[in-house]
């Protein structure tokens, strides 16, 4: 694994859940290929980078190996997942296709303010972005795109769906960025045309919005995909 230097940004302000934080964080990491696949993952250089102890890393590496995210082997420890197959990847979108859609109308019926005041925030944060250079914060718009996904399932109302989605929208997201999708002005647009749906607490429309949006980031992946086999 890189020689990472903490900074100031890295390290995690000590809670109750430690092992969430650092999962989270390497989450991120993992979206925006900071860990790239098959690098080694070291379990004290982790918890040196994050200012906790072995014991939330190892926690937060034994859920991303879980999830398929991390693996471990015997005497060489964990290490990043190589990426999905093509095939894996189509099978992802098919059933993002089947259940996001009605996610989303449930988030439009159920969403607290809460957690439409977390929708907004990362709208805006993406809106912010992209009045700047979008290629230049490829990375970060990919994070933000997996968070918004996440909090519009968190906020269906129901707990499986969530862990289910939570699970394919970084496999999926990791092979967008390695083979540099299109995540501009587009991406962020329709982001806000569900995220108004939701406001409006408009369920069909919501539906509707993240259906198209779905079927648009399938057609934007298509070429990386044929690239990819």
């Amino acid at each position: 694994m890189g020689d990472w230097t903490a900074s100031a940004d890295d390290l995690i302000v000590q809670g109750p859940s430690l092992g969430d934080a650092v999962y989270e964080r390497l989450i991120d990491d993992l979206i925006a290929l900071k860990i790239p696949p098959g690098e080694r993952l070291s379990v004290d250089k982790l918890a040196r980078r994050f200012g906790v102890s072995q014991t939330p890393t190892r926690a937060a590496l034994i859920r991303l190996e879980a999830e398929g995210l991390v693996v471990k082997k015997h005497l060489t420890g964990y290490s990043v997942a190589p990426l999905p197959s093509v095939a894996r990847l189509e099978s992802i979108f098919e059933m993002r296709a089947l259940v996001e859609p009605r996610s989303a109308a449930r988030a439009a019926e159920h969403a607290t303010p809460g957690q439409l005041a977390v929708l907004k925030e990362i709208a805006a944060e993406m809106q912010a972005l992209s009045r700047e250079d979008i290629d230049a914060h490829c990375a970060r718009l990919v994070v933000l795109d997996s968070r918004f996904h996440t909090a519009i399932a968190e906020a269906c109302g129901n707990d499986l769906i969530a862990e289910t989605l939570g699970r394919l929208f970084t496999q999926m997201h990791i092979f967008r960025l390695r083979y540099h999708a299109n995540v501009g002005h587009a991406v962020i647009e329709e982001h806000v045309g569900i995220l108004e749906a939701i406001i409006d607490r408009d369920p069909p429309r919501a539906e509707a919005a993240m259906l198209a949006h779905l079927e648009a980031a399938r057609e934007r992946l298509e070429p990386h995909v044929r690239h990819a086999v």
